[in-house]
């Protein structure tokens, strides 16, 4: 059977760059990888996967592709006459072997991984997202809290051997005590972690009943959390170290701490800055007067002018929160909600009408009702 074209096999232009080359590569490599794909369509997937290395090993290579551009597949064939060691055809090692290096760790899983001496595998343990929920009051002024987390402790019974009383563990005859096995493909050789000791090098014929092999228990532990002034909803604090131990004796993860405020039942928080709504009964917001408000430190005034409006907003500077990069604390902003009078006598509902038959024979009293009356009337004209 004829070969395909190889810009056709990696689906590129004929013009295309080094780097299309290499991801249009790294994509089929993927896809039809052997590990990948099992079953009744291995075989067709491996022959794909051959045909795709074949591809990029010439084009990936400047003589090879300058040489297949010029005179096609016999311009690096090896039995064609134009082929010789170490020119255009001559098997290469370098640009396969980088591009095959960038998709190791996808296919194997062995991002996070490492050596230790050239022996059993080593794994960062994974870290842990813990939620905690403060007050408004908390977050504001900081503060020193406990928590309680999993841990994993040696296991007393086995002593951390993960064997039962009277065995021990064996070395597994599969990777000879190395935590990897060697996979070949053609002439090229991936080293992957061992599927039967899962990089341990170690087998155990009868695990403890404690901790089932794991040579570990799960327990929980205190953590003392000290809190930062300022910190704001979602912000997270970090415990390094305090996460899931690693594997083979890989660092443990790390620990997460994500804040959530409680919702306050006064004020709203923006920022460094607060919010808050003040109901004002409709004879203050008439005559004006001094008015109470709260903050977080306390209690403060604000004097309301004759005639307040609903809806007027009073700034109160440095009455906010202090952010934890912040140089000066936020504002609060007092937002006025006039209140009308609701289950009203009969005495109370005459004097209102009274009050407004009085109000009604000038128009300086409601001068946005003026001019909400005029707009109207020049709309229908």
């Amino acid at each position: 059977m004829a070969k395909r074209d190889y810009y056709d096999v990696l689906g590129v232009a004929k013009n295309a760059t080094d780097d299309d080359i290499k991801k249009a590569y790294r994509k089929l490599a993927m896809k039809y990888h052997p590990d990948r794909n099992q079953g009744d369509g291995a075989k067709k997937a491996e022959e794909s996967f051959k045909e795709a290395k074949e591809a990029y090993e010439m084009l990936s290579d400047g003589d090879k592709r300058a040489a297949y551009d010029q005179y096609g597949h016999a311009g690096v064939d090896p039995n064609a006459g134009g082929f010789r060691p170490g020119g255009p055809g001559a098997e290469g090692f370098g640009g396969f072997a980088e591009a095959f290096g960038d998709i190791f760790g996808d296919v194997f899983g062995g991002g996070g991984g490492g050596r230790r001496g050239g022996g059993q595998q080593v794994y960062r343990g994974a870290d842990l997202s813990y939620a905690m929920e403060i007050t408004l009051e908390e977050a504001a002024r900081g503060k020193e809290s406990q928590i309680r987390i999993p841990s994993w402790d040696e296991c007393e019974t086995c002593h951390g051997s993960g064997a039962k009383a009277g065995t021990s563990a064996k070395t597994c005859t599969s990777c000879n005590g190395s935590g990897t096995v060697h996979m070949r493909q053609g002439f090229f050789s991936v080293q992957q972690t061992c599927p039967h000791c899962r990089g341990t090098g170690k087998i155990i014929p009868e695990p403890c009943m404690t901790c089932h092999g794991a040579g570990k228990v799960k327990k929980n532990k205190t953590l003392e959390v000290k809190i930062p002034a300022g910190i704001n909803e979602g912000m997270r604090i970090r415990s390094a170290g305090n996460g899931e131990p690693g594997t083979n004796g890989g660092p443990s993860g790390d620990l997460y701490i994500e804040i959530r405020i409680k919702q306050h039942d006064i004020f709203e928080r923006d920022g460094d800055d607060l919010h808050c709504t003040v109901p004002v009964g409709l004879t203050t917001a008439c005559l004006g007067g001094s008015l109470e408000v709260p903050t977080l430190g306390g209690k403060a005034e604000i004097e309301l002018p004759e005639g307040t409006q609903h809806g007027k907003t009073f700034r109160l500077r440095g009455k906010g929160i202090k952010g934890i990069r912040s140089s000066y604390p936020g504002d609060l902003y007092c937002h006025i909600a006039v209140e009308t009078p609701v289950k009203l006598t009969e005495h109370q509902r005459k004097l209102l009408r009274e009050l407004d038959e009085s109000l009604s024979k000038s128009d300086k009293h409601s001068p946005n009702a003026k001019s909400w009356t005029h707009r109207v009337k020049d709309l229908f004209k």
